[in-house]
């Protein structure tokens, strides 16, 4: 398998694509004017302690106050990266009115940026993350990454990471891309990771509420730090200035790895050259065609996210328990890359076309969590529920690529659909006679859009006729194309 990452930079705007046999597969977005905030750590203030939700909301400078559950300010593991702990019981849970008071000042991190109407998720359990290492301050934890499975490289780790923390005064998660590194490597990482924790402590001391104490590295760097493996085989970036710092970056935490950062100086957009262009826009589609003829139907609402597949017109060679089995086994695998390139978190339901083999059914699932296996973010899969679904789960901790390139329809409302041309014709009719009975005009104009109208003059003519004889009024209509399908006014005169 090739994989590639690309880096597309402009002044107002960072793109990041990881391409995987020519294929698109996961795409990061950084807006200079609405970066996201996750990892970042701030003073805050505690505004509100709610007991019934154990709960409370801080204030820490965002536009929203943040939420934080009491299980964030005694969980052990918080924050470490997803797939990247492994599982300890969780400390049981105070309640709120314990462990916080309104007015208190706290040093907090974001573990999950502001999502639609919700705030951001907080807690205080900080955490810094490095090339090969999570830094946990002051806790006594040593973990490492669930995705190394290898034992003997497990043990291997956690010795060198004991050994070179004789002290114990903070606890460490070892990273995935830590497999194989020497202990040199981890050593310069826990010495970064040391000067880090003494400026946060630094800092946090003397700021004031709504200060950010400490800022998570820009795209590009955390692109570099967390996507970058040894079977990367390139690292392109169109920018000159943003490929030199890269490079230098990569020279001093993962020098092995610094001769595969390149500057691309073509003329062509490097997106176009790799088709990423026609992939993102291909990934704001709600269809998603299959090669064998079927195709994937996805939804996203605030609740949940549901994937129907069909089988289109894939017939088949045998049969039609072979069809379906085909056509689901390919969907689970575009299911998983769709779930990537749109980051879709939360709650996901999967309606999979009924299959009677139970072997099938196993073998589709077994196909969707080995094509989930490369995913950096946490999913969990369940069986087949009596209904035939797949209910599944994927950690969410920024906006959907839907979310953050397109906004709710100005003529729906985000509904996905518009009333038609007739049901707003008789919606027309209805508001005239309410106007007639309660104000007095013996003429009246209705300003509508051009479909709206065409149709009340041309098919609804004789019905309008009659509404005049009845209300004994003369009615005009006026087409605008400034008027959306729904929108009217009727107007007396």
């Amino acid at each position: 398998m090739t994989e590639e990452i690309l880096i597309n930079v402009t002044p107002r705007e960072t793109r990041v694509a990881v391409v995987e046999n020519g294929m698109l597969q996961e795409l990061h977005i950084e807006r200079g004017w609405r970066r996201g905030v996750v990892g970042n750590i701030y003073k805050g203030k505690v505004q509100r302690v709610m007991p019934g939700m154990q709960a409370a909301f801080v204030e820490i400078g965002l536009e929203r106050a943040a939420f934080l559950h009491a299980s964030d300010i005694v969980k052990p593991m918080a924050m470490a990266e997803p797939g990247d702990g492994e599982s300890l019981p969780p400390a049981p849970t105070r309640p709120i009115t314990e462990l916080l008071r309104e007015g208190q000042e706290i040093v907090v991190q974001v573990v999950k940026d502001p999502i639609g109407s919700k705030g951001a998720r907080l807690t205080t359990q900080l955490s810094v993350p490095s090339r090969y290492l999570v830094l946990l301050p002051r806790t006594r934890v040593i973990g490492v990454s669930a995705r190394i499975e290898d034992e003997a490289e497990r043990t291997r780790l956690k010795a060198i990471v004991h050994e070179l923390t004789p002290g114990g005064e903070h606890g460490y998660i070892v990273r995935t891309n830590a497999e194989g590194q020497p202990a040199e490597a981890l050593a310069e990482d826990i010495a970064y990771l040391s000067r880090a924790w003494a400026l946060i402590e630094s800092r946090a001391q003397q700021a004031r509420v709504g200060e950010r104490v400490y800022e998570d590295l820009s795209l590009p760097m955390r692109a570099v730090r967390d996507l970058m493996r040894r079977g990367v085989e390139k690292v392109r970036v169109d920018s000159r200035e943003t490929s030199e710092k890269l490079r230098t970056f990569a020279a001093q935490y993962m020098p092995g790895l610094a001769e595969k950062i390149e500057h691309y100086p073509g003329a062509r957009p490097i997106f176009d050259l790799y088709g990423v262009e026609d992939e993102i826009q291909r990934a704001l589609d709600k269809e998603v065609p299959l090669k064998s003829g079927g195709y994937l139907v996805i939804d996203q609402t605030e609740a949940m996210t549901t994937i129907d597949v069909n089988t289109g017109s894939f017939l088949g060679q045998r049969n039609l328990e072979e069809t379906v089995f085909r056509t689901n086994l390919e969907a689970a695998q575009a299911v998983a890359r769709q779930l990537r390139l749109r980051n879709l978190g939360g709650i996901i339901i999967i309606d999979f076309i009924d299959m009677v083999d139970p072997e099938h059914r196993r073998q589709v699932l077994r196909q969707l969590e080995k094509s989930l296996a490369r995913d950096h973010a946490k999913t969990t899969v369940y069986e087949f529920s009596p209904l035939g679904l797949v209910e599944m789960t994927r950690k969410r901790t920024t906006e959907s690529l839907e979310r953050q390139l397109c906004e709710p329809c100005s003529q729906c409302g985000g509904r996905g659909s518009v009333k038609t041309p007739e049901t707003v014709t008789y919606e027309i009719f209805r508001d005239i006679v309410r106007q007639v009975r309660q104000f007095d005009a013996q003429r009246l104009l209705v300003i509508a859009s051009p479909k709206v109208v065409a149709r009340i003059t041309d098919e609804e003519s004789a019905a309008v006729a009659e509404l005049e004889e009845f209300l004994g009024k003369t009615i005009r209509f006026q087409a605008d194309d400034q008027y959306a399908q729904e929108q009217f006014d009727v107007v007396l005169l």
